[in-house]
């Protein structure tokens, strides 16, 4: 493969991509630094500066790998079914947000810092990615919600899309807040992605 290929280029960026989600797996957001990237890869510190100028941008890139996931498995969806009731929509949003833990811990944890710290071209191409997944729920409810108008469509997407970015808090607790919160008479029950999406997914679509 040719230096300063496209290819050679692609398999440097997903090099440092998968270094960073394995990175992500077991340190923190703030922990994780270009060299400890670097480190986990076949090249130097320096040598990430030629493809992301910041810790942020590597997040941003998996974060919105994560949303082109999520839009095939919508696509895939809309595609092969030829008919669903809103309460099998809600079912299908849900399984499909259960299978992107990662998308939904970025969005919840750390999505300002990410884009605040990237640069605007690498930001255009995430936003790219997110409004496929808009358009990608509006197919599903234009195909399937056949009773929901162009306003209402909007609507359902403009209170579920904000609702996901708070999924994951909710779903992954530590013994630490558990306890906290128990100390503090809250209490705590289990839901999991599913079950929340699911929730108020059906909550919207009954409106």
């Amino acid at each position: 493969m040719p230096k300063g290929s496209p290819e050679l280029t692609n398999a440097r960026k997903e090099e440092i991509i998968s270094a960073c989600k394995a990175l992500y797996e077991d340190m923190s957001f703030k922990d994780i630094t270009i060299m400890k990237i670097a480190d986990c890869t076949s090249f130097s510190r320096a040598s990430i500066y030629n493809y992301f100028e910041t810790k942020e941008e590597i997040f941003l890139a998996i974060l919105q790998n994560e949303y082109e996931l999520w839009v095939e498995d919508l696509h895939k969806v809309t595609e092969e079914t030829d008919s669903m009731t809103k309460d099998e929509v809600a079912r299908a949003l849900a399984e499909s947000l259960e299978r992107r833990i990662l998308l939904l811990k970025l969005m919840s944890m750390n999505h300002y810092d990410m884009e605040e710290n990237s640069r605007e071209e690498r930001l255009c191409e995430f936003k790219v990615a997110y409004g496929d997944s808009l358009r990608a729920v509006e197919a599903l409810l234009s195909k399937f919600c056949r009773d929901m108008d162009k306003e209402a469509r909007q609507e359902f997407i403009y209170s579920f899309f904000p609702f996901i970015y708070g999924i994951y808090p909710y779903t992954i607790v530590t013994e630490k807040q558990k306890n906290a919160m128990d100390k503090a008479g809250v209490g705590y029950k289990f839901y999991s992605v599913y079950d929340l999406a699911y929730m108020c997914a059906r909550k919207l679509l009954e409106q």
